[in-house]
This record gives structure tokens, C-alpha cells and sequence, in this order.
């Protein structure tokens, strides 16, 4: 396989990504189009799945958002919902104008925060073969409640400031990814900070903060609520002991795809990244997209 640094517009600026080719693919075939989750960049493991679905046949395009990782967008951590989701169509309407890519075969996978994302994006565009939904993100006022009343009312305050400081062009006030109970972070359970380290790609770390802003946005986005709209099929990865996106609401929202798979694993929400859970999660994944979005078509 080889894989080559692309980018393409999203906006104003440029998103920047990996571009996975198959050995010996020789007529336009079937893409899948990865982003990582709260803060998330490419690095962060998500060239193992990558790989092994580039070994399966696929092609694959792996991107930072805007303001993240090798990405542009100024301030930097920046994280705002609706430009992530103008991101994911932006990759749409990148790998559709590529003479490799067949345009009936494109499947969007996300994890955690992106996880929600995928199931926004692919109800809003329409036509999209299938989504890949990891650990997903659904509903913010579960997530929310996962986070404590102490540390929300922290990260309420900060993001009110770092709103204000953005309307006068200030650079922003950032909070932490993870935290301890009662710290002014987005997550907070025992498990962030470890699942979080084992993420980590060799060398330096990427910053592990963000806009606060994104504290005021969080409670009333529910990307699961576009589950019941969605064309495709859908293979949803939950974490039964996740302490970032709660599998009860996560369940409650996907279990409402029409033509939707849940595959549930007893286990944390970083688990599924790695060791053991990783083969077991990407071998799922792997099943689906033979069956959903095959690489050779009958």
C-alpha cells in the first residue's frame, strides 16, 4: 500500500490529510473518508484501522479538522461543530472529484466525537454508502451529566469568556481535554487520562486543549437524533462502560437506523483503540464493509 500527504479546501483554508492507496488498484473502487473525535488528530491511532482497510481492497482518506494537527485554520484548537461538519462534506466533495473513486462507494467512519459527526453528515448529505460509528458521541446532555455538575459549571464560566474574547478577536481561552472530577475539562472519568496517553503517537504530544467555547455547544448537539434519517447502512461500535458518550443514550438513539448494526463491546470508550478490544473492533469493521460496500462488485 502507499500513502501520500494530501490536502483540500474546506472554507477559506486547507484541510490536510493521508491519502491510503491499495497495491494493484487499477479501476475506481470504494473509499472510506476517517476524522478522530474531542480534539483528535490522524496520528492518534487511526492509521491502524487505516491500514487494514487498505489491506482489505479499500481506499482511504484519513484528515484533521480545521485548526487541528497538520490542518490550517486560525485561532488554533478551535473546535466548532458546524465547521467540523462543513469539513466532512468538504472530504465529500474532495474524493468525489477523484477519477480513482467510485462516487456510489463512500463510507464515512468516525469515533467518539467524530462518531457523531458521521451520523450527522451522512443523514444531511443523502448519499453516502454506509457509515462506520465508533464509541459515538449522540446526545450532550448525557454526555454532559458524564461530566459532573462541578466541572460544568467551570467550563460554562470559562467558555462564556472565551465566547466574549472571540467577538473582540482575542485569542481564546482553552480548557483541558482531560480532568480530574470537578476540574475544568471536557471529560473527566479516572479513564480519559490513561485511554488518552495510550493514544499518543511517538514524539511530541499534540496539545491536549481546546477553545472553551465548545463547552456552550456540547449540551445541545445530538447528533444521534439524525440515526432515524439516514439512508445507508450503519455499523455502530458501542462501548458498554463508556464514560465519555453513554452506551444507554447511544443505544437509544442508533437503535433507530433503519438499516443500522450494533455491535456492542464490554469495555471502556478508549479500550476500543487498542489492545485486545482493537482486533476484535476492527475485524467488525472489516465484516461490514465487505458485506455493506464490497470492493469487488458482483
Amino acid at each position: 500500500m502507499g500513502r501520500v500527504d494530501v490536502r483540500f479546501a474546506s472554507g477559506p483554508v486547507w484541510c490536510a490529510g493521508w491519502w491510503y492507496e491499495p497495491e494493484n488498484a487499477e479501476t475506481p473502487g470504494p473509499v472510506v473518508i476517517m476524522a478522530h473525535g474531542l480534539g483528535g488528530v490522524k496520528e492518534m491511532r487511526l492509521d491502524a484501522y487505516a491500514e487494514r482497510f487498505v489491506a482489505e481492497g479499500y481506499r482511504v482518506l484519513v484528515f484533521d479538522y480545521r485548526h487541528f494537527g497538520a490542518s490550517d485554520g486560525e485561532p488554533r484548537e478551535l473546535l466548532d461543530i458546524h465547521r467540523q461538519l462543513d469539513d466532512w462534506a468538504a472530504a465529500l466533495h474532495h474524493v468525489r472529484s477523484l477519477p480513482q473513486v467510485d462516487r456510489r462507494r463512500i463510507v464515512l467512519w468516525g469515533t467518539s466525537f467524530g462518531g457523531g459527526h458521521v451520523i450527522e453528515a451522512a443523514s444531511r448529505d443523502g448519499d453516502v454508502a454506509a457509515i462506520i460509528s465508533q464509541c459515538p458521541f449522540t446526545d450532550g446532555f448525557a454526555s454532559v451529566r458524564a461530566v459532573g455538575l462541578r466541572s460544568l459549571v467551570k467550563l460554562t464560566v470559562l467558555g462564556i469568556r472565551d465566547a466574549l474574547r472571540g467577538l473582540r478577536g482575542k485569542p481564546p481561552v482553552l480548557v483541558g481535554l482531560a480532568g480530574g472530577r470537578g476540574d475544568a475539562a471536557l471529560m473527566t472519568a479516572p479513564d480519559v487520562r490513561p485511554g488518552l496517553d495510550a493514544l499518543m503517537p511517538p514524539g511530541p504530544r499534540p496539545p491536549e486543549r481546546v477553545a472553551a467555547r465548545v463547552g456552550l455547544r456540547i449540551p445541545f448537539y445530538y447528533p444521534g437524533r439524525a440515526a432515524a434519517s439516514l439512508e445507508c447502512p450503519a455499523l455502530f461500535c458501542v462501548a458498554m462502560k463508556d464514560s465519555v458518550a453513554p452506551s444507554r443514550s447511544t443505544i437509544w438513539h442508533v437503535r433507530k437506523a433503519r438499516q443500522g448494526r450494533i455491535k456492542r463491546y464490554r469495555t471502556g470508550h478508549f479500550d476500543l483503540y487498542v489492545e485486545p478490544w482493537f482486533d476484535e473492533v476492527v475485524a467488525d469493521q472489516v465484516e461490514f464493509l465487505r458485506e455493506a460496500v464490497p470492493v469487488q462488485q458482483s
